[in-house]
């Protein structure tokens, strides 16, 4: 391994890490001896790395540094790809056009032997289901999950009968034939499941629900076994 790519690759660990690791660790990690682990941690710093901590202690990456020049190996590039394409045919309008500008910025960014291969990627993405009313409104939804709004929805379940409700979204599920939300119901007092193909009308009420979304989430996948991602 060259040291320009061990370099990425300690900052990639170290991004992994909220709290502090070891060197001892970092080490064991790149298969390096901590004598290297130092000289590259100093080497970071020099670049204008944030890294805390020292030896004896564990390291911690502040957010915000970018290692140039930007890279990748061949299957980052691929699944960059893929999934970029993805959300370009399956999301709605919004996010299609987030998908195709973000692959655009990191194509503009990689060297040209790279960029060749991202353009020319062997990766395709196949037609899927016609967007329904439903998922139209997904920015809405998207944007209540991010600011914590509770959302007030008409809805009809899978016998077509129908109920108003007031949630507190925090998932958006998505597969390859539905939309999944993942929330609290109020009139339930539960977690519950709403399709959003199902949804025939929706309003973002711009008040916040009472809990965290983070604490919901964790609630959530306990029930269902879920492991953190």
């Amino acid at each position: 391994m060259s040291r320009a790519a061990r370099l990425l690759h300690l900052v990639q660990i170290l991004r992994r890490h909220r709290r502090p690791v070891t060197g001892a660790v970092l080490a064991a990690e790149l298969g390096i001896s901590l004598r290297t682990l130092y000289r590259d941690i100093a080497a970071l710093q020099d670049q204008g790395a944030t890294i805390e901590g020292e030896a004896g202690l564990g390291y911690v990456l502040q957010a915000g540094f970018m290692l140039p020049p930007l890279m990748f190996s061949q299957e980052e590039i691929e699944a960059l790809v893929l999934g970029s394409r993805w959300v370009a045919k399956r999301g709605d309008g919004a996010l299609a056009a987030a998908a195709r500008d973000g692959l655009a910025k990191i194509l503009a960014v990689l060297p040209p032997d790279l960029r060749s291969a991202a353009e020319h990627a062997p990766l395709l993405v196949g037609p899927g289901p016609e967007i329904s009313v439903g998922d139209t409104e997904l920015g809405a939804i998207r944007t209540a999950i991010r600011a914590q709004y509770r959302l007030i929805i008409q809805y009809q379940d899978g016998k077509g009968q129908p109920s108003e409700r007031t949630i507190w979204p925090f998932v958006l599920a998505y597969f390859e034939n539905v939309r999944v939300i993942a929330a609290w119901c109020e009139l339930r007092q539960d977690f519950r499941h709403f399709r959003t193909d199902r949804i025939t009308a929706l309003t973002v009420t711009e008040t916040r629900y009472p809990r965290r979304r983070g604490a919901l989430l964790a609630e959530w996948r306990a029930t269902l076994d879920i492991p953190p991602q």
